[in-house]
């Protein structure tokens, strides 16, 4: 039986969820999800695969509109991709998608200023030297702005793609999965960046994340989710008096427990 998160979804909260359901044919992929967070916190989402993580992500974001449910930042109903006040967040939101979703064919500072470049608001040059700087923000020598997605190791395409998701200087920072596949220290050496960058711009952050540790370390709330339900939702200070089975088995990474594994793919094709 589902547990209830530890507080319900509050309209005055700069980001709120009440209800939120997303289906793809007949697969509810996201079920009655209730979440807030208050400006300037992160949140860290934990869950196993296909568990709704990253198609909620893309109902922030706008890539999917909900089929029951509402979604509002600071105020402004966004719950539907089409919504009147849409076009003004997707301005206020940068996100780093799980595989970087860099283009093959963009030298690096192509890929990160993309935004600006199509929209108009930055000519090439001061496009390249906005690029170089936010190189300089996650670690990246200015040497790197003209090379290929395909010259770089997975760390540094994390990073650039971490480059472009800040590079509008957005309200809400939304990142799936930003340390996958990488190796504790560079792990370690992300989070820390991405908290520095949040804390010094008052982002909100909400990351998808399957390292525990920085869980538990790096972010100010926490939300578990499984089957597409939130399970448990709170602060990481109060985990270790949370006594919900779910979220146990998760941190601790059991076999044993309420959660099994799951097999297939969503009906949008990609695992949640």
């Amino acid at each position: 039986m589902t547990q209830p998160a530890s507080s319900s979804p509050d309209a005055s909260a700069f980001v709120a969820i009440n209800k939120l359901t997303k289906k793809f044919g007949q697969k509810v992929a996201v079920n009655e999800v209730d979440l807030m967070l208050a400006k300037g916190e992160t949140m860290a989402i934990i869950g196993p695969s296909a568990a709704g993580k990253s198609v909620l992500m893309k109902c922030l974001v706008g890539i999917y509109g909900a089929d029951k449910g509402t979604i509002h930042l600071n105020g402004d109903d966004v719950t539907n991709s089409n919504a009147p006040t849409r076009p003004d967040w997707a301005e206020k939101i940068g996100m780093l998608f799980q595989q970087n979703a860099l283009f093959d064919s963009l030298s690096v500072w192509e890929n990160i200023c993309f935004r600006q470049i199509e929209l108009g608001t930055l000519n090439r040059k001061d496009a390249r030297d906005r690029a170089i700087e936010l190189l300089g923000l996650v670690g990246l020598a200015p040497e790197s702005a003209d090379l290929k997605p395909s010259d770089l190791s997975g760390g540094m395409q994390k990073r650039v793609g971490i480059a472009r998701a800040i590079s509008s200087d957005p309200e809400i920072l939304l990142l799936d999965n930003p340390t996958a596949g990488l190796d504790p220290v560079l792990s370690n050496h992300i989070e820390l960046m991405i908290a520095k960058i949040a804390e010094k711009r008052g982002t909100t952050v909400i990351s998808i994340t399957n390292d525990m540790h920085i869980a538990r370390t790096r972010y100010q709330n926490l939300t578990m989710m499984y089957d597409g339900k939130v399970y448990w939702s709170g602060k990481t200070s109060e985990i270790d008096d949370a006594h919900n089975a779910h979220l146990t088995q998760m941190l601790d990474g059991s076999s044993q427990g309420p959660i099994t594994m799951r097999t297939g793919k969503r009906e949008d094709g990609v695992y949640a």
